[in-house]
């Protein structure tokens, strides 16, 4: 399983979150199989998302596709985007 995994600061929670639920880069079919949305406990204008994968390719195509829409919204809807990707190694429920 790989994880892009997607952090910056954002103007109003609301208003990210009907953006994001917009789904302007058709997560399904960019290969998204599950993504989860984090927020600091202190910090309501923080958000934290992590995207999975079955294969590399298609997170670091997506990558390439939302820093395309994040050059038009950057400053307005987010601020300051890091990116990282990732290989999980273990999951486990206890």
């Amino acid at each position: 399983m790989t994880i892009l995994q997607i952090e910056h600061n954002i103007s109003d929670f609301d208003v990210w979150k009907k953006a994001f639920d917009s789904d302007p880069i058709n997560r399904k079919k960019s290969g998204v199989v599950r993504y989860s949305i984090l927020q600091p406990v202190d910090n309501p204008k923080y958000i934290l998302i992590d995207l999975e994968f079955n294969n590399l390719k298609n997170a670091e195509d997506s990558l390439v596709e939302l820093q395309k829409l994040w050059g038009k919204v950057e400053g307005k809807l987010i601020m300051n985007p890091k990116t990282r990707i990732l290989n999980k190694i273990e999951s486990v429920e206890v």
